[in-house]
Protein backbone atom coordinates (compact mmCIF):
# COMPACT_ATOMS: atom_id res chain seq x y z
CA UNK A 1 0.00 0.00 0.00
CA UNK A 2 2.66 2.33 0.50
CA UNK A 3 4.15 1.91 -2.96
CA UNK A 4 0.79 2.56 -4.29
CA UNK A 5 0.57 5.87 -2.27
CA UNK A 6 4.41 6.66 -3.04
CA UNK A 7 4.11 5.94 -6.46
CA UNK A 8 0.92 8.25 -6.91
CA UNK A 9 1.94 10.92 -4.68
CA UNK A 10 5.25 10.95 -7.49
CA UNK A 11 2.78 12.07 -10.31
CA UNK A 12 2.74 15.52 -11.16
CA UNK A 13 -0.12 17.85 -10.58
CA UNK A 14 -0.84 18.09 -14.61
CA UNK A 15 -1.02 14.44 -15.11
CA UNK A 16 -3.78 14.27 -12.74
CA UNK A 17 -5.43 16.99 -15.10
CA UNK A 18 -4.77 14.22 -17.93
CA UNK A 19 -6.39 11.41 -15.95
CA UNK A 20 -9.31 13.52 -15.45
CA UNK A 21 -9.49 14.77 -18.79
CA UNK A 22 -9.61 10.87 -20.22
CA UNK A 23 -12.07 10.04 -17.42
CA UNK A 24 -14.32 12.84 -18.66
CA UNK A 25 -13.55 11.61 -22.29
CA UNK A 26 -14.63 8.05 -21.63
CA UNK A 27 -17.77 8.64 -20.23
CA UNK A 28 -18.40 11.65 -23.06
CA UNK A 29 -17.85 8.85 -25.36
CA UNK A 30 -18.72 4.92 -24.37
CA UNK A 31 -21.65 5.82 -21.35
CA UNK A 32 -23.78 9.13 -21.87
CA UNK A 33 -26.06 8.97 -25.07
CA UNK A 34 -27.92 12.28 -24.33
CA UNK A 35 -25.65 15.21 -25.53
CA UNK A 36 -25.08 14.73 -29.29
CA UNK A 37 -22.45 17.52 -28.68
CA UNK A 38 -20.11 15.65 -26.25
CA UNK A 39 -20.07 12.58 -27.58
CA UNK A 40 -18.81 14.20 -31.10
CA UNK A 41 -16.28 16.07 -29.15
CA UNK A 42 -15.64 14.84 -25.95
CA UNK A 43 -14.45 17.14 -23.28
CA UNK A 44 -14.49 20.07 -25.38
CA UNK A 45 -18.14 19.76 -26.04
CA UNK A 46 -18.64 21.13 -22.20
CA UNK A 47 -17.47 24.35 -23.01
CA UNK A 48 -20.30 24.74 -25.08
CA UNK A 49 -22.99 24.12 -22.57
CA UNK A 50 -20.80 26.30 -20.15
CA UNK A 51 -21.45 29.24 -22.19
CA UNK A 52 -25.00 28.08 -23.24
CA UNK A 53 -25.24 28.83 -18.85
CA UNK A 54 -23.79 31.71 -18.63
CA UNK A 55 -24.94 33.53 -21.61
CA UNK A 56 -27.56 35.66 -20.14
CA UNK A 57 -24.78 37.08 -17.76
CA UNK A 58 -22.69 38.00 -20.49
CA UNK A 59 -25.07 39.65 -22.77
CA UNK A 60 -26.79 41.09 -19.40
CA UNK A 61 -22.74 43.00 -18.23
CA UNK A 62 -21.15 42.96 -21.47
CA UNK A 63 -23.34 42.53 -24.65
CA UNK A 64 -26.74 44.70 -24.48
CA UNK A 65 -26.62 48.52 -24.54
CA UNK A 66 -28.06 50.80 -21.52
CA UNK A 67 -31.85 50.71 -23.15
CA UNK A 68 -31.48 47.20 -25.00
CA UNK A 69 -32.74 44.87 -22.55
CA UNK A 70 -36.07 43.16 -21.41
CA UNK A 71 -38.43 43.30 -19.88
CA UNK A 72 -36.27 45.98 -17.56
CA UNK A 73 -33.45 47.13 -19.34
CA UNK A 74 -30.20 48.61 -17.76
CA UNK A 75 -31.38 51.60 -17.23
CA UNK A 76 -34.86 51.20 -15.74
CA UNK A 77 -32.93 48.88 -13.11
CA UNK A 78 -30.03 51.30 -12.05
CA UNK A 79 -32.84 54.01 -11.47
CA UNK A 80 -34.89 51.62 -8.90
CA UNK A 81 -31.65 50.42 -7.31
CA UNK A 82 -30.20 53.87 -6.96
CA UNK A 83 -33.67 55.18 -5.86
CA UNK A 84 -33.98 52.39 -3.18
CA UNK A 85 -30.47 53.49 -2.13
CA UNK A 86 -31.30 56.72 -1.83
CA UNK A 87 -29.10 57.37 -4.22
CA UNK A 88 -27.90 59.79 -7.12
CA UNK A 89 -30.47 58.33 -9.90
CA UNK A 90 -30.05 61.38 -11.94
CA UNK A 91 -28.40 61.10 -15.47
CA UNK A 92 -26.01 63.96 -17.44
CA UNK A 93 -25.50 64.98 -20.82
CA UNK A 94 -29.36 64.34 -21.71
CA UNK A 95 -30.98 61.07 -22.43
CA UNK A 96 -29.56 58.65 -24.00
CA UNK A 97 -33.09 57.27 -25.19
CA UNK A 98 -34.28 57.65 -28.89
CA UNK A 99 -37.06 59.82 -28.33
CA UNK A 100 -38.77 59.00 -32.02
CA UNK A 101 -39.06 55.89 -31.30
CA UNK A 102 -42.72 54.04 -31.28
CA UNK A 103 -43.88 54.15 -27.93
CA UNK A 104 -42.08 56.91 -26.62
CA UNK A 105 -44.17 58.86 -24.15
CA UNK A 106 -44.24 62.88 -23.83
CA UNK A 107 -45.86 64.54 -20.77
CA UNK A 108 -46.83 68.20 -21.67
CA UNK A 109 -45.75 70.65 -18.68
CA UNK A 110 -47.48 73.57 -18.23
CA UNK A 111 -45.98 77.12 -19.15
CA UNK A 112 -46.07 77.76 -14.68
CA UNK A 113 -45.99 74.65 -12.83
CA UNK A 114 -48.44 74.29 -9.67
CA UNK A 115 -47.16 76.12 -6.39
CA UNK A 116 -47.61 74.64 -3.42
CA UNK A 117 -49.86 76.76 -1.23
CA UNK A 118 -48.99 77.38 2.96
CA UNK A 119 -49.29 74.64 4.99
CA UNK A 120 -49.78 71.93 2.18
CA UNK A 121 -49.63 68.32 3.61
CA UNK A 122 -46.35 67.63 0.53
CA UNK A 123 -44.37 70.72 2.82
CA UNK A 124 -43.67 68.34 5.47
CA UNK A 125 -43.68 65.08 3.53
CA UNK A 126 -42.61 65.22 0.09
CA UNK A 127 -43.66 61.71 -1.10
CA UNK A 128 -47.19 61.61 0.65
CA UNK A 129 -49.69 60.92 -2.82
CA UNK A 130 -52.81 58.92 -1.45
CA UNK A 131 -55.25 57.36 -3.75
CA UNK A 132 -58.16 59.81 -4.94
CA UNK A 133 -60.95 57.40 -4.44
CA UNK A 134 -62.10 55.11 -1.69
CA UNK A 135 -62.40 51.26 -2.24
CA UNK A 136 -66.11 50.50 -0.99
CA UNK A 137 -67.57 53.64 -0.37
CA UNK A 138 -69.90 53.57 -2.93
CA UNK A 139 -70.93 49.97 -2.06
CA UNK A 140 -71.70 51.42 0.92
CA UNK A 141 -69.01 48.51 2.78
CA UNK A 142 -68.64 48.26 6.22
CA UNK A 143 -64.88 49.04 6.25
CA UNK A 144 -63.94 51.25 3.02
CA UNK A 145 -60.45 51.85 2.64
CA UNK A 146 -58.61 54.38 0.93
CA UNK A 147 -54.90 53.47 -0.08
CA UNK A 148 -52.30 55.54 1.47
CA UNK A 149 -49.97 55.27 -1.68
CA UNK A 150 -50.94 54.99 -5.35
CA UNK A 151 -47.56 52.40 -5.54
CA UNK A 152 -47.99 49.43 -4.01
CA UNK A 153 -46.76 46.00 -4.13
CA UNK A 154 -48.35 43.63 -6.63
CA UNK A 155 -49.42 39.89 -5.80
CA UNK A 156 -46.59 37.77 -5.13
CA UNK A 157 -47.19 34.38 -2.68
CA UNK A 158 -45.21 32.97 -0.33
CA UNK A 159 -43.92 29.94 -1.57
CA UNK A 160 -42.46 31.75 -5.18
CA UNK A 161 -41.01 34.43 -2.83
CA UNK A 162 -39.05 33.42 -0.23
CA UNK A 163 -39.88 33.90 3.55
CA UNK A 164 -36.94 37.16 3.91
CA UNK A 165 -38.25 38.74 0.50
CA UNK A 166 -41.94 38.87 1.59
CA UNK A 167 -41.08 39.60 5.48
CA UNK A 168 -38.71 42.56 4.07
CA UNK A 169 -41.32 43.80 1.72
CA UNK A 170 -44.23 43.87 4.28
CA UNK A 171 -41.94 45.40 6.40
CA UNK A 172 -41.35 47.83 3.09
CA UNK A 173 -45.26 49.23 3.03
CA UNK A 174 -45.17 49.60 6.58
CA UNK A 175 -42.42 52.15 6.15
CA UNK A 176 -43.79 53.58 2.97
CA UNK A 177 -47.79 53.67 3.80
CA UNK A 178 -48.46 51.37 1.09
CA UNK A 179 -50.43 47.98 0.75
CA UNK A 180 -49.51 44.59 0.40
CA UNK A 181 -51.10 42.25 -1.79
CA UNK A 182 -50.66 38.78 -0.71
CA UNK A 183 -50.74 36.80 -3.90
CA UNK A 184 -52.67 33.85 -4.41
CA UNK A 185 -50.60 31.58 -1.53
CA UNK A 186 -52.05 32.86 1.37
CA UNK A 187 -51.66 34.60 4.50
CA UNK A 188 -48.51 33.91 6.13
CA UNK A 189 -46.90 35.29 9.27
CA UNK A 190 -44.64 37.01 6.82
CA UNK A 191 -47.51 39.10 5.46
CA UNK A 192 -48.29 40.28 9.02
CA UNK A 193 -45.67 42.45 9.58
CA UNK A 194 -47.49 45.66 10.35
CA UNK A 195 -48.46 46.58 6.97
CA UNK A 196 -51.82 47.11 5.19
CA UNK A 197 -52.63 43.69 3.12
CA UNK A 198 -54.90 43.26 0.36
CA UNK A 199 -55.76 38.94 0.59
CA UNK A 200 -55.55 37.62 -2.86
CA UNK A 201 -56.86 34.59 -3.81
CA UNK A 202 -57.31 32.27 -7.30
CA UNK A 203 -58.73 29.06 -8.30
CA UNK A 204 -56.70 27.02 -5.42
CA UNK A 205 -57.89 29.28 -2.80
CA UNK A 206 -55.06 29.10 -0.61
CA UNK A 207 -55.94 30.16 2.62
CA UNK A 208 -59.95 29.84 2.42
CA UNK A 209 -59.67 26.48 1.01
CA UNK A 210 -62.32 23.96 2.32
CA UNK A 211 -60.93 19.88 2.80
CA UNK A 212 -62.82 19.37 -1.30
CA UNK A 213 -60.94 22.40 -2.72
CA UNK A 214 -63.49 24.58 -2.72
CA UNK A 215 -63.50 28.09 -1.62
CA UNK A 216 -64.43 28.33 2.59
CA UNK A 217 -66.69 31.39 3.46
CA UNK A 218 -65.89 30.51 7.05
CA UNK A 219 -62.98 30.71 6.75
CA UNK A 220 -62.99 33.75 5.21
CA UNK A 221 -64.63 35.50 8.01
CA UNK A 222 -62.03 33.70 10.46
CA UNK A 223 -59.37 35.08 8.30
CA UNK A 224 -60.51 38.41 7.83
CA UNK A 225 -61.95 38.46 11.80
CA UNK A 226 -57.85 37.16 12.96
CA UNK A 227 -56.39 39.76 10.74
CA UNK A 228 -57.18 43.32 10.66
CA UNK A 229 -53.95 43.87 8.62
CA UNK A 230 -56.63 42.70 5.45
CA UNK A 231 -57.74 45.88 4.26
CA UNK A 232 -59.46 44.60 0.90
CA UNK A 233 -60.03 41.23 -0.74
CA UNK A 234 -58.76 40.40 -4.76
CA UNK A 235 -60.23 37.24 -6.77
CA UNK A 236 -58.05 36.64 -9.12
CA UNK A 237 -59.89 35.85 -12.13
CA UNK A 238 -56.22 35.93 -14.90
CA UNK A 239 -52.68 37.50 -14.59
CA UNK A 240 -50.29 38.57 -16.94
CA UNK A 241 -48.38 36.33 -17.18
CA UNK A 242 -50.17 32.86 -17.38
CA UNK A 243 -53.85 33.87 -18.37
CA UNK A 244 -56.56 31.49 -18.35
CA UNK A 245 -53.69 28.43 -17.23
CA UNK A 246 -53.97 26.57 -14.05
CA UNK A 247 -51.10 25.16 -12.24
CA UNK A 248 -49.22 22.45 -10.15
CA UNK A 249 -47.63 22.51 -6.75
CA UNK A 250 -45.77 19.49 -6.69
CA UNK A 251 -45.86 17.68 -3.25
CA UNK A 252 -42.18 17.52 -2.90
CA UNK A 253 -42.30 21.31 -2.18
CA UNK A 254 -45.12 21.53 0.42
CA UNK A 255 -43.52 21.86 3.59
CA UNK A 256 -45.73 22.17 6.97
CA UNK A 257 -45.07 25.47 7.30
CA UNK A 258 -46.45 26.29 3.80
CA UNK A 259 -49.23 23.31 4.05
CA UNK A 260 -50.99 25.29 7.01
CA UNK A 261 -51.08 28.35 5.23
CA UNK A 262 -52.33 27.43 1.78
CA UNK A 263 -54.95 25.21 4.00
CA UNK A 264 -52.99 21.61 1.92
CA UNK A 265 -52.01 18.48 2.62
CA UNK A 266 -48.10 17.80 3.13
CA UNK A 267 -46.48 16.13 0.70
CA UNK A 268 -49.32 15.85 -1.74
CA UNK A 269 -49.67 17.33 -5.14
CA UNK A 270 -52.15 20.28 -4.79
CA UNK A 271 -54.03 21.61 -8.55
CA UNK A 272 -54.45 25.19 -9.17
CA UNK A 273 -57.35 24.58 -12.06
CA UNK A 274 -57.72 26.79 -15.02
CA UNK A 275 -60.93 27.83 -13.78
CA UNK A 276 -62.53 28.69 -10.13
CA UNK A 277 -64.84 26.12 -8.79
CA UNK A 278 -67.28 28.85 -6.92
CA UNK A 279 -68.39 30.58 -9.80
CA UNK A 280 -69.01 29.38 -13.23
CA UNK A 281 -70.54 32.73 -14.77
CA UNK A 282 -70.87 36.53 -14.74
CA UNK A 283 -74.17 36.32 -12.36
CA UNK A 284 -72.48 33.78 -10.09
CA UNK A 285 -69.12 36.18 -9.56
CA UNK A 286 -71.20 39.08 -8.73
CA UNK A 287 -72.78 37.28 -6.02
CA UNK A 288 -69.40 35.80 -4.91
CA UNK A 289 -68.67 39.33 -4.37
CA UNK A 290 -71.24 40.72 -2.84
CA UNK A 291 -71.22 37.36 -0.50
CA UNK A 292 -67.98 38.36 0.79
CA UNK A 293 -68.37 42.16 1.14
CA UNK A 294 -71.35 41.19 3.52
CA UNK A 295 -69.43 38.54 5.18
CA UNK A 296 -66.35 40.67 6.13
CA UNK A 297 -67.20 44.00 5.51
CA UNK A 298 -64.32 44.48 3.29
CA UNK A 299 -63.75 45.85 -0.20
CA UNK A 300 -63.62 43.22 -2.73
CA UNK A 301 -62.49 43.85 -5.91
CA UNK A 302 -61.39 41.43 -8.77
CA UNK A 303 -57.54 40.75 -10.83
CA UNK A 304 -57.56 40.11 -14.54
CA UNK A 305 -55.43 40.33 -17.71
CA UNK A 306 -57.49 41.65 -20.48
CA UNK A 307 -58.35 39.50 -23.90
CA UNK A 308 -61.93 39.31 -25.00
CA UNK A 309 -64.16 41.92 -23.58
CA UNK A 310 -68.01 39.95 -24.17
CA UNK A 311 -68.03 38.87 -20.25
CA UNK A 312 -66.37 42.40 -18.89
CA UNK A 313 -69.69 43.68 -20.95
CA UNK A 314 -71.71 41.90 -19.02
CA UNK A 315 -70.46 42.10 -15.69
CA UNK A 316 -70.85 46.13 -16.86
CA UNK A 317 -74.43 45.66 -18.02
CA UNK A 318 -74.87 43.75 -14.54
CA UNK A 319 -73.55 46.70 -12.43
CA UNK A 320 -75.44 48.69 -13.80
CA UNK A 321 -78.75 47.35 -13.33
CA UNK A 322 -78.69 46.14 -10.06
CA UNK A 323 -76.32 49.03 -8.32
CA UNK A 324 -73.73 46.34 -6.94
CA UNK A 325 -70.39 44.67 -8.18
CA UNK A 326 -66.76 45.38 -7.59
CA UNK A 327 -65.46 47.83 -5.78
CA UNK A 328 -61.81 48.03 -7.46
CA UNK A 329 -60.52 45.73 -10.85
CA UNK A 330 -56.96 45.18 -11.00
CA UNK A 331 -55.76 45.15 -14.40
CA UNK A 332 -52.65 43.38 -15.35
CA UNK A 333 -50.56 43.24 -18.37
CA UNK A 334 -49.72 40.44 -21.10
CA UNK A 335 -46.40 41.21 -20.20
CA UNK A 336 -45.72 38.67 -17.67
CA UNK A 337 -44.46 39.35 -14.68
CA UNK A 338 -43.21 37.54 -11.55
CA UNK A 339 -45.33 34.04 -11.96
CA UNK A 340 -43.62 31.20 -14.35
CA UNK A 341 -45.20 30.45 -17.53
CA UNK A 342 -44.78 28.63 -20.81
CA UNK A 343 -43.16 31.25 -23.34
CA UNK A 344 -46.20 30.77 -25.39
CA UNK A 345 -48.40 32.24 -22.84
CA UNK A 346 -46.30 34.60 -21.47
CA UNK A 347 -45.51 35.77 -25.69
CA UNK A 348 -48.86 35.77 -26.71
CA UNK A 349 -52.11 35.48 -24.21
CA UNK A 350 -53.87 38.64 -23.46
CA UNK A 351 -53.02 42.05 -24.52
CA UNK A 352 -50.04 44.49 -23.47
CA UNK A 353 -51.50 46.51 -20.18
CA UNK A 354 -51.94 49.96 -22.73
CA UNK A 355 -54.43 48.04 -24.82
CA UNK A 356 -55.90 45.90 -22.39
CA UNK A 357 -56.45 48.78 -19.93
CA UNK A 358 -57.68 50.94 -22.58
CA UNK A 359 -60.10 48.55 -23.57
CA UNK A 360 -61.79 47.83 -20.36
CA UNK A 361 -61.81 51.51 -19.47
CA UNK A 362 -63.96 52.38 -22.53
CA UNK A 363 -66.13 49.03 -21.15
CA UNK A 364 -67.13 50.62 -17.82
CA UNK A 365 -67.08 54.68 -19.39
CA UNK A 366 -69.46 53.99 -21.40
CA UNK A 367 -71.91 52.80 -18.77
CA UNK A 368 -70.73 55.87 -16.55
CA UNK A 369 -69.49 53.35 -13.90
CA UNK A 370 -66.02 54.55 -13.91
CA UNK A 371 -66.88 56.40 -10.57
CA UNK A 372 -68.05 53.33 -8.48
CA UNK A 373 -64.39 51.85 -9.28
CA UNK A 374 -60.91 52.23 -8.05
CA UNK A 375 -58.92 51.21 -11.07
CA UNK A 376 -55.57 49.34 -10.28
CA UNK A 377 -53.04 49.06 -12.95
CA UNK A 378 -50.15 46.11 -13.27
CA UNK A 379 -47.55 45.87 -15.81
CA UNK A 380 -44.25 47.16 -15.47
CA UNK A 381 -45.48 50.61 -14.39
CA UNK A 382 -43.17 51.34 -11.99
CA UNK A 383 -41.93 54.31 -13.52
CA UNK A 384 -42.68 58.22 -12.77
CA UNK A 385 -43.48 58.82 -16.61
CA UNK A 386 -45.33 55.78 -17.21
CA UNK A 387 -46.94 56.16 -13.88
CA UNK A 388 -48.39 59.41 -15.50
CA UNK A 389 -49.70 57.87 -18.76
CA UNK A 390 -51.30 55.09 -17.05
CA UNK A 391 -52.88 57.92 -14.59
CA UNK A 392 -53.97 60.06 -17.69
CA UNK A 393 -55.61 57.06 -18.86
CA UNK A 394 -57.55 55.89 -15.68
CA UNK A 395 -55.99 54.46 -13.21
CA UNK A 396 -56.31 55.24 -9.55
CA UNK A 397 -52.99 52.85 -8.40
CA UNK A 398 -50.37 50.74 -9.50
CA UNK A 399 -49.31 47.75 -8.39
CA UNK A 400 -45.53 46.64 -8.87
CA UNK A 401 -43.94 43.05 -8.25
CA UNK A 402 -40.97 42.75 -10.48
CA UNK A 403 -39.74 46.34 -9.65
CA UNK A 404 -40.31 45.87 -5.78
CA UNK A 405 -38.08 42.57 -5.94
CA UNK A 406 -35.43 44.78 -7.85
CA UNK A 407 -35.42 47.34 -5.11
CA UNK A 408 -34.72 44.59 -2.46
CA UNK A 409 -32.03 43.16 -4.47
CA UNK A 410 -33.46 41.01 -7.66
CA UNK A 411 -30.28 41.26 -10.50
CA UNK A 412 -32.95 40.06 -13.16
CA UNK A 413 -31.41 36.90 -13.45
CA UNK A 414 -34.86 35.15 -15.00
CA UNK A 415 -34.59 32.06 -13.03
CA UNK A 416 -37.53 32.36 -11.08
CA UNK A 417 -38.76 29.03 -11.82
CA UNK A 418 -35.76 27.43 -10.94
CA UNK A 419 -35.46 27.67 -7.40
CA UNK A 420 -31.86 29.13 -7.44
CA UNK A 421 -32.31 32.56 -7.24
CA UNK A 422 -28.75 34.11 -6.94
CA UNK A 423 -30.26 37.58 -4.68
CA UNK A 424 -32.39 35.00 -2.25
CA UNK A 425 -35.75 36.56 -2.94
CA UNK A 426 -37.68 33.76 -5.84
CA UNK A 427 -36.33 30.60 -3.47
CA UNK A 428 -37.17 28.30 -1.26
CA UNK A 429 -33.39 27.71 -0.38
CA UNK A 430 -32.66 28.95 3.47
CA UNK A 431 -28.97 29.26 2.27
CA UNK A 432 -29.69 31.85 -0.15
CA UNK A 433 -32.58 33.65 1.27
CA UNK A 434 -30.17 34.10 4.35
CA UNK A 435 -28.05 36.86 2.46
CA UNK A 436 -31.44 39.01 2.71
CA UNK A 437 -30.89 41.56 5.36
CA UNK A 438 -34.64 42.53 6.20
CA UNK A 439 -34.24 45.37 8.08
CA UNK A 440 -32.25 47.12 5.42
CA UNK A 441 -34.29 45.49 2.52
CA UNK A 442 -37.30 46.93 3.97
CA UNK A 443 -35.80 50.41 4.48
CA UNK A 444 -34.93 50.09 0.61
CA UNK A 445 -38.18 49.03 -0.74
CA UNK A 446 -39.65 51.89 1.49
CA UNK A 447 -37.28 54.08 -0.07
CA UNK A 448 -38.08 52.91 -3.84
CA UNK A 449 -41.80 54.00 -3.02
CA UNK A 450 -40.73 57.12 -1.72
CA UNK A 451 -38.63 58.20 -4.40
CA UNK A 452 -41.43 57.25 -6.98
CA UNK A 453 -43.76 59.56 -5.28
CA UNK A 454 -41.73 61.97 -5.16
CA UNK A 455 -40.56 61.84 -8.92
CA UNK A 456 -44.14 61.65 -10.05
CA UNK A 457 -45.29 64.41 -7.39
CA UNK A 458 -42.72 66.93 -9.28
CA UNK A 459 -43.84 65.71 -12.88
CA UNK A 460 -47.35 66.28 -11.77
CA UNK A 461 -46.52 69.29 -10.32
CA UNK A 462 -44.76 70.30 -13.84
CA UNK A 463 -48.16 69.72 -15.31
CA UNK A 464 -50.14 71.83 -13.48
CA UNK A 465 -51.81 70.11 -10.78
CA UNK A 466 -51.69 69.21 -7.44
CA UNK A 467 -52.48 65.36 -7.85
CA UNK A 468 -51.90 62.47 -10.50
CA UNK A 469 -55.76 61.75 -10.61
CA UNK A 470 -55.75 65.70 -12.50
CA UNK A 471 -53.93 64.37 -15.01
CA UNK A 472 -55.94 64.06 -18.73
CA UNK A 473 -55.14 62.25 -21.96
CA UNK A 474 -54.39 65.58 -23.96
CA UNK A 475 -51.35 65.76 -21.34
CA UNK A 476 -49.71 62.81 -22.51
CA UNK A 477 -48.69 62.45 -26.25
CA UNK A 478 -46.90 58.91 -27.61
CA UNK A 479 -45.75 58.57 -30.96
CA UNK A 480 -47.20 56.23 -33.29
CA UNK A 481 -45.78 55.91 -36.57
CA UNK A 482 -43.90 57.57 -39.06
CA UNK A 483 -47.46 58.87 -40.67
CA UNK A 484 -48.38 60.53 -37.76
CA UNK A 485 -45.03 60.04 -35.15
CA UNK A 486 -47.19 61.61 -32.02
CA UNK A 487 -50.65 61.70 -30.76
CA UNK A 488 -51.94 62.33 -27.51
CA UNK A 489 -53.71 59.63 -25.56
CA UNK A 490 -57.13 60.92 -26.63
CA UNK A 491 -56.90 60.50 -29.96
CA UNK A 492 -54.65 57.59 -30.07
CA UNK A 493 -57.37 55.39 -28.01
CA UNK A 494 -60.36 56.95 -28.91
CA UNK A 495 -61.68 57.73 -25.06
CA UNK A 496 -61.29 60.96 -22.87
CA UNK A 497 -60.57 59.58 -18.69
CA UNK A 498 -63.54 60.82 -16.53
CA UNK A 499 -62.28 63.36 -14.33
CA UNK A 500 -61.99 62.19 -10.51
CA UNK A 501 -63.72 64.19 -7.72
CA UNK A 502 -60.72 65.95 -6.22
CA UNK A 503 -60.86 68.55 -3.73
CA UNK A 504 -57.17 68.91 -2.67
CA UNK A 505 -54.63 66.50 -0.53
CA UNK A 506 -55.55 68.20 2.59
CA UNK A 507 -58.88 66.81 1.96
CA UNK A 508 -57.36 62.96 1.43
CA UNK A 509 -54.82 63.93 4.38
CA UNK A 510 -57.96 63.90 6.85
CA UNK A 511 -59.77 60.70 5.22
CA UNK A 512 -61.25 58.43 8.04
CA UNK A 513 -60.58 55.59 5.36
CA UNK A 514 -56.58 56.42 5.18
CA UNK A 515 -54.91 53.44 5.22
CA UNK A 516 -51.09 53.09 5.47
CA UNK A 517 -52.00 53.32 9.56
CA UNK A 518 -51.27 56.96 8.84
CA UNK A 519 -53.22 59.07 11.84
CA UNK A 520 -50.73 56.19 13.69
CA UNK A 521 -47.80 57.46 12.74
CA UNK A 522 -48.47 61.22 12.62
CA UNK A 523 -50.49 60.88 16.15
Amino acid sequence: MDTVLNTLSSFPWWAWVLLALLAVAIRDVFFQRAHTISHNFPVVGHLRYWLESIGPEMRQYFVANNREELPFNRIERGWIYASAKKENNYEGFGTDRDIYAHQHIFIKNRMMAYSLPENHPNEANQSFVPCAKVMGLYNKRAKPFRPASIINVSAMSFGSLSAAAVEAMNKGVLKSGAYHNTGEGGLSSYHKQGGDVVFHFGTGYFGVRSKDGNFSMEKMKQLVADNPCIKAIEIKLSQGAKPGKGGVLPGAKITPEIAEIRGVEVGKDVLSPATHKAFDNVAELMRLIENIAEETGLPVGIKGAIGKLDQWEELADMMLATGHGPDFIAVDGGEGGTGAAPPSFADHVSLPWIYGFSSLYKVFQKRNLTDRIVFVGSGKLGFPGKAAMAFAMGVDCINVAREAMMSIGCIQAQICHTNKCPAGIATQSKWRQGGIDIPLKSDRLAQYFKTFRKEFLEITHAAGYEHPCQFTMSDVQVNVDDSELSRDLKSTYGYEKTPVAFESVSRLQHCEYLGGRYFEKTA
